[in-house]
């Protein structure tokens, strides 16, 4: 198919794409703590600027719930003059990563510690939309959130209550209910209309026939005036070494959701390219620019990527022109924006949350052990009752410790027989197992004949290497000797000083060499 024909079939694409996103950027913003037209300056940029230049053209990206609780912890304790600076800072050190070819690096981010982060952020997105979408305020961190769950609810059934909460309340739940029935039983001939499109519309259209009294969507009157170039006093915070700090979890994570993001689009389509460290360069040329309009951090998002692919997008094409249309749109009719209630946003995000949180992925991680699920549940506490930041730092020091735990495990047992000693090991022979494994050899006489099974041994490394080296001469001028036994491995020694453990190529063991001379 000719190159323009195929950019000619993204424009439908496109618009289904703007249509998904022109609700989740506000909702996000209000999520974040920031307005909601930050997020939309998010959604145009991702588009037209990272679009152009992505490592994989079908992604599309804009604001993500993911970076919702990291960017309002960081607005509600340095203030919203912060966020240019951190965002920029961040897209710098991701066009460093990308520059310096670490985006194949994140794809080794244990899947758990991931699916425990996505989960997380669901749980904290729907702690903290349940307040707005019944117009009260949430508190200042996740715990609050989370425990001021029940006073939300009492309010509904006040004394002094107003029916304005009752009413916002209301408009959420017909909301959700649209949205989950729709996504699940929508007519075929409507299926290019996205779910939160059709209930924020079907939400804005009742509050605005029944002149409902709730919270409205807030933006300025130009998109222009929204945009908030940092100051050079506003710059000077990146000198708080903890700013600097969240700058650089804000760059990590984004990093990680939208690298992980682009992988799920081979998996959604065979034949989509995926060129990651271009990606994250891409990434961090849009977090930059979004640094200096004072806009919202960006990634891969999901949602938007898959209604991209859905929509059969055939070219980069689709995620620009997306990024057209929102610019459009908020140039040419924002006030339309302003009749949309809070609470629909909010309903819209508390589905978003839904989804992340998803209980089936525990039943899929069960089937790779115990550990697994584990990591996944350390990533999830860590993040509710800390951080986002510190609870995948959690997550990934569980996982090394899973790792150092499969690494440390070497069972060694021993039997004689005849004039042998026969020693039998099993799992990692590793720096970290050497001081058991020294002790099993050294306990039988250098003057005896030993002989080594390495048959269910899956790794040695250099330093069981010298001391099975050591071992073996010491052993030869005593009159002993030291014999490997395995139908996996070869054992060759080139000299008394230098030694060599190789295998035949099933690829089951890990070589191990050493060189002392």
């Amino acid at each position: 198919m000719p190159y323009l024909s195929r950019v000619f079939k993204d424009i439908p694409s496109s618009f289904v794409v703007f249509l998904v996103a022109l609700p989740l950027c506000m909702g996000i913003s209000i999520a974040s703590g920031v307005p909601p037209a930050l997020g939309l300056i998010t959604g145009i940029v991702g588009g037209i600027v990272t679009g152009m230049i992505a490592g994989a053209p079908l992604q599309v990206s804009g604001p993500a719930a993911g970076l919702t609780v990291l960017v309002f912890q960081l607005v509600d304790e340095y203030g919203l003059a912060a966020l240019g600076p951190v965002v920029f800072m961040s897209g710098l050190l991701q066009v460093m990563a990308g520059s310096a070819r670490l985006g194949q690096w994140f794809r080794a981010v244990n899947p758990a510690v991931i699916y425990g982060m996505l989960s997380g952020i669901g749980v904290l997105i729907i702690s903290s939309q349940v307040h707005i979408a019944f117009d009260s305020k949430p508190g200042g961190t996740p715990l609050e959130n989370l425990t001021l769950v029940p006073a939300v609810f009492a309010k509904l059934v006040s004394i002094e209550n107003e029916f304005a909460t009752g009413f916002a309340g209301l408009i959420s739940v017909v909301t959700l209910v649209v949205l989950f029935v729709w996504d699940k039983y929508k007519p075929s001939w409507l299926k290019s209309i996205p779910a939160p499109l059709f209930g924020v519309v079907l939400a804005t259209l009742a509050a605005y026939m029944f002149s409902l009294p709730v919270e409205y969507v807030k933006l300025p009157s130009s998109i222009i005036a929204a945009v908030g170039v940092p100051t050079w006093e506003q710059w000077k915070i990146l000198l708080d070494s903890s700013v600097f700090t969240s700058a650089i979890g804000l760059a990590v994570i984004a990093s990680a959701e939208t690298l992980l993001c682009a992988s799920a689009l081979r998996k959604m389509r065979s034949d989509a390219e995926v060129r990651y460290n271009k990606e994250l360069v891409a990434q961090g040329l849009g977090n930059t620019v979004c640094g200096l309009l004072g806009a919202l951090p960006m990634t891969g998002v999901i949602i938007r990527s898959s209604a991209n692919i859905a929509a059969n997008a055939q070219t980069r094409w689709s995620a620009v022109f997306h990024g057209v249309w929102l610019l459009l749109f908020v140039l040419a009719v924002p006030e339309l924006l302003q009749f949309i209630p809070m609470a629909a946003l909010a309903a819209v995000l508390i589905y978003t949350g839904v989804k992340l949180v998803n209980p089936a992925i525990v039943r899929s991680l069960s089937r790779y052990g115990r550990p697994a699920v584990t990591i996944y549940f350390i990533t999830l506490f860590g993040i509710v009752f800390t951080d986002l930041l510190t609870g995948v730092l959690l997550g990934v020091l569980a996982s090394f410790i899973r790792l150092l735990t499969i690494f440390s495990n070497l069972k060694i047992s021993q039997y004689r027989e005849g004039h042998k000693f026969h020693v039998v090991i099993k799992g990692a022979a590793t720096f970290l197992t050497l001081p058991k494994l020294a002790h099993s050899l050294e306990s039988i006489a250098l003057s005896e004949k030993v002989a080594i099974h390495f048959d269910e041994v899956f790794y040695v490394d250099h330093a069981c290497m010298d001391l099975l080296e050591s071992q073996k001469m010491q052993r030869e001028t005593s009159g002993g000797a030291l014999e490997f036994d395995s139908s996996r491995l070869k054992f060759t020694w080139r000299c008394s000083e230098s030694g060599t453990i190789s295998y035949p190529g099933d690829g089951k063991l890990i070589a191990a060499e050493s060189h002392q001379g």
